[in-house]
């Protein structure tokens, strides 16, 4: 039977690491361009920290490290105890159980155990279900098949990301624009200088409107800084999206080219050598529609056309074959009804899943 071991120390550090690498060998699909995060998260120093705990634990098999799982209690999400960047070898018993002990142990009274939630939605989130032939864009995960069953009996609430080939998708810029009629909307991208007022818009247009959305909890502009900033040497300023009404803020659109086509070997994690050879001669063909978003009170109007234009222009000029849209909740119907109808406009047909995730969740009880 499975129990957890708290990671405490240098040598719990390393064994969270070490294990991924046991469980991956012979995976060529794995990418570990997620370490970064999960640092962060297990770190101690993070801004998410002033109202989160965070509880690094390795899966043990009697005394052979078999598994991690980080158990996070969000104060934000505070009837949820969450189980994210879970990983393990196949076969193991008692999982689930380990987990949901250990969780009423260190929580007590939390009424939810989630498992596939790394924290924040803006961090990881879902177990892969359907998709497995082919590496992750980055920001989604990738895993072996069996990691569901893990999770037998529990709720599942289901995740899908869209794929697409770009080409009808930049044809259609022509028809969009010509049919456009901006009014008061005007656009403008991220200024890499002003990094910490652009990831505060983007934080208040996140909160603002992911309310309705499962497992959201509102962030700070710090936490969204935080998480940005590392990443502002692969970020081009193109990449966020802004829709301005008189000046206000009133949606974005964030969007980037998949970043683990940069990474060959499945252990690797994006370094300056990676960053070095995307800005010497981008070898990236895919891109990932990472979020888009306009407040309740502009949807009907101009804004998410103008933005996906502004996306548009962009990606034309890059040399990018396909684009994946996700994650989505496939119970968010209007999410859902906005991607399949703007994308069924844009290239002629109706898609289907590419991928599906799920993310878990059940009653901890007493």
């Amino acid at each position: 039977m499975i129990h957890l071991k708290p990671a405490e120390g240098r040598a719990g550090n390393r064994a969270l690491h070490a294990v991924v690498g046991e469980i991956y060998r012979g995976h060529p699909q794995h990418r570990n361009t997620e370490v970064d995060v999960v640092e962060m998260l297990i770190g101690g120093r993070s801004v998410y920290h002033r109202h989160a705990t965070v509880r690094p634990h390795l899966l043990l098999d009697g005394e052979r490290v078999v598994g991690r799982a980080l158990l996070v209690h969000d104060r934000n999400l505070h009837d949820h105890v969450q189980v994210g960047y879970f990983e393990a070898l196949p076969g193991l018993v008692g999982v689930k159980e380990a987990l949901v002990a250990r969780a009423r142990e260190l929580f007590p009274g939390v009424s939810r155990l989630v498992c596939g939630l790394g924290g924040h939605l803006n961090y990881n989130a879902g177990i892969l279900v359907e998709g497995f032939a082919e590496p992750p864009v980055f920001g989604l995960n990738w895993n072996p098949p069996y990691y569901a069953a893990y999770f037998d009996g529990m709720r599942r609430r289901s995740m899908a990301s869209y794929r697409f080939d770009v080409r009808p998708f930049c044809a259609f810029a022509g028809r969009l624009a010509a049919e456009l009629r901006p009014g008061k909307v005007t656009i403008r991208t991220m200024q890499r200088r002003h990094l910490r007022r652009d990831a505060r818009i983007y934080t208040e247009l996140n909160n603002a409107c992911f309310q309705r959305h499962p497992y959201w909890s509102d962030r700070t502009p710090e936490e969204d800084f935080e998480l940005l900033h590392p990443f502002r040497f692969l970020l081009g300023e193109e990449n966020l999206i802004f829709a301005e009404v008189d000046g206000e803020p009133v949606g974005f659109l964030l969007w980037y080219p998949d970043f683990n086509q940069l990474v060959s070997r499945p252990g690797d994690e994006l370094g300056l050598r990676h960053v070095l050879r995307y800005r010497l001669r981008n070898p990236i063909r895919a891109v990932r529609l990472t979020e888009v978003a306009v407040r309740r009170e502009h949807r009907l109007g101009s804004a998410l056309g103008a933005m996906i234009l502004q996306m548009i222009r962009s990606v034309r000029r890059g040399p990018y074959d396909t684009c994946e849209g996700g994650f989505i909740f496939e119970e968010n119907d209007a999410s859902i009804g906005m991607t399949l109808g703007l994308l069924k406009h844009a290239i002629g047909r109706e898609l289907q899943p590419f991928r599906r995730w799920a993310v878990f969740d059940e009653e901890l009880g007493s």
